[in-house]
C-alpha cells in the first residue's frame, strides 16, 4: 500500500472480534477498534491532523503550533508541526508519565509544565494558570498556532468523519447494540456516538471515567469531565467509573490473551464494557437472539511500562512490596483509615503532645499559594514511593495528611495504618474544608 504521506495512513484502523472465551460474554459479539494501530500510535492522530491542518496548510515554515496536552494529542502535533517545518510546544499541569516526557522530547517538543489546578483545563477558574495561557492562546492577536483539543469542534468532527463511519462499514451496515469508550477530550465519544445515532438512535453509549482521585492516563474523573467544553452528558446514556486496577487488568487480558498491545486507557475500555454487558449478557440467554457492542483502544502499552510498574510491579518481574494507596477500594480506604474534622484536627495540630508532622499531599503550585502553617509539601507521587520503601515515619510520629478533598489522603491513611503505622489520620474534606471553615493558611 502506498502513500505520499504519512497523514494519508490515519485511520481505516482494524475493527477485531475478541474471542468470546476471553471476555465470557455468550450473547453479544464484542469488537475493539484498534486506534493504536495510527502511524503516530493513537487515537489521537485523527483529531490531531484534523484540527492541525489549516494552520498547517498556511504556514509558511514559521511559527509555534501550541496545545494543552501531556499525552497522545501532543505526540501526534509534534510530529505535525516538525514535518511542516514548525515548532510544537506542549503546555500541561505536570507531564505525569515519564516515557511520555521523553519521547516529546525526542520528537523535539518544547514542554512547558504550568501550575494548573488539575490534568484538564476548567475554563471558569479564573485563577488558574492553565486558564490565563489558555485565554492568551485564543486571543485573535496570538502569534501561537492553537489547536484547542478541549473546545475546537474539529475533534470531534474528525471522528464524525472518519472513525464512526469506519465501525458501520466494517459492521457490514450494521449499528452496534452498544458503543464504549473511555472520555478524555470527548471527541471519539461525541464523533462516533452522533454517526452512530444518525443511523440507529437505539444505539446505546457507555462513557467512561476514572475512579475519583485515581489516574488512568488520557481519561478524566467525573469530576474533571464537566471542565471538558466538548463534554455533553447528554452524549451517553450511562456514564460508569473504572480504577486503575482495572485497567491495568484489561490491558494485561488484551495482551496476553488477544495479542492486542493495548495501553491502559484501552484495558480500561475493555474491562469496563465486560463488566457493563454481563446484565444484558445474562437477559439475553434463552432468546436465540445476539447483540453487538463495540469500544476503543487508544494507544499502545509500551509508554505505560513505569506506569504499571509503580501499580504492578510483580507484572514486570518486580518484588511487589504490597497494596498501594490506588490499590485500595474505597471501602477499605473508609473501613481502615483515621478521618478526623477541621475543627478536631485544628486542636490536635495545636495542643497535641506529641503535635503531628502534617503531610501536604498537594502540588508544589498548590502548597505555595496557601497551605497549613507548619505543613511539609510531599507530591503524592513522590509520597507513594516513599511508601513503597516501607514506613516513611517513625511509629513515634503522628501524622496528620492532608490533599485538596481529603480522598487521596484517606486512602494513604489507610494504608499507613494497614502497614502498622499506630496514628496517621485524614483531614476530611482535605484543604478546601480547612478553607471553607475558616482555618488559617499560610502562603510560601
Amino acid at each position: 500500500m502506498r502513500y505520499d504521506s504519512i497523514t494519508e495512513a490515519i485511520g481505516n484502523t482494524p475493527l477485531v472480534r475478541i474471542d468470546p472465551a476471553v471476555h465470557g460474554l455468550r450473547n453479544i459479539d464484542l469488537y475493539a477498534k484498534l486506534e493504536m494501530l495510527n502511524p503516530f500510535g493513537s487515537v489521537k492522530d485523527r483529531p490531531a491532523w484534523h484540527m492541525a491542518r489549516p494552520h498547517l496548510e498556511g504556514a509558511d515554515g514559521e511559527g509555534t503550533v501550541v496545545e494543552l496536552s501531556s499525552g497522545n494529542t501532543a505526540k501526534a502535533l509534534a510530529l505535525l508541526a516538525g514535518m511542516h517545518g514548525l515548532k510544537f510546544r506542549s503546555v500541561t499541569n505536570r507531564m505525569r508519565v515519564p516515557e511520555i516526557k521523553e519521547l516529546l522530547l525526542l520528537l523535539g517538543a518544547e514542554i512547558e509544565e504550568l501550575p494548573g489546578r488539575s490534568e484538564c483545563l476548567d475554563p471558569t477558574d479564573t485563577d488558574d494558570p492553565l486558564t490565563h495561557f489558555h485565554r492568551a492562546l485564543s486571543d485573535p492577536d496570538s502569534t501561537y498556532l492553537h489547536t484547542d483539543q478541549y473546545f475546537n469542534p474539529r475533534n470531534t468532527e474528525a471522528h464524525a468523519a472518519g472513525t464512526g463511519p469506519e465501525i458501520v462499514k466494517d459492521l457490514d451496515g450494521r449499528v452496534p447494540d452498544w458503543f464504549i469508550a473511555c472520555v478524555g477530550t470527548a471527541g471519539s465519544s461525541t464523533g462516533v456516538a452522533r454517526v452512530l445515532r444518525e443511523h440507529d438512535p437505539a444505539v446505546r453509549v457507555l462513557g467512561l471515567v476514572a475512579h475519583k482521585s485515581d489516574f488512568i492516563p488520557g481519561i478524566r474523573t467525573i469530576d474533571e469531565v464537566h471542565q471538558v467544553g466538548l463534554f455533553d452528558p447528554g452524549t451517553y446514556d450511562t456514564i460508569e467509573s473504572v480504577t486503575s486496577g482495572e485497567a491495568i487488568d484489561g490491558m494485561v487480558t488484551l495482551i496476553r490473551r488477544c495479542g492486542l498491545l493495548s495501553g491502559p486507557t484501552g484495558g480500561a475500555a475493555y474491562q469496563g464494557a465486560v463488566r457493563h454487558l454481563q446484565d444484558a449478557d445474562a437477559e439475553l440467554d434463552g432468546t436465540g437472539e445476539r447483540r453487538t457492542a463495540v469500544f476503543i483502544v487508544c494507544d499502545r502499552a509500551e509508554s505505560y511500562l513505569s506506569y504499571v510498574r509503580r501499580r504492578r510491579p510483580e507484572l514486570l518481574g518486580q518484588v511487589n512490596r504490597g497494596h498501594t494507596a490506588a490499590s485500595l477500594t474505597d471501602a477499605e480506604a473508609q473501613a481502615e483509615a483515621r478521618a478526623i474534622a477541621v475543627a478536631d484536627a485544628r486542636r490536635w495540630t495545636a495542643e497535641g503532645d506529641p503535635r503531628p508532622l502534617v503531610v501536604d499531599l498537594r502540588s508544589p503550585h498548590a502548597y505555595a499559594a496557601l497551605h497549613i502553617e507548619g505543613s511539609v509539601n510531599i507530591v503524592d507521587e513522590v509520597f507513594d514511593e516513599l511508601v513503597r520503601g516501607g514506613l516513611p515515619f517513625s511509629k513515634r510520629t503522628p501524622v496528620l495528611l492532608a490533599c485538596p478533598v481529603g480522598e487521596k489522603s484517606l486512602r494513604y491513611a489507610a494504608l499507613l495504618t494497614r502497614m502498622g503505622h499506630p496514628d496517621v489520620r485524614s483531614l476530611a474534606g482535605g484543604i478546601v474544608a480547612w478553607r471553607d471553615a475558616g482555618a488559617p493558611l499560610v502562603r510560601e
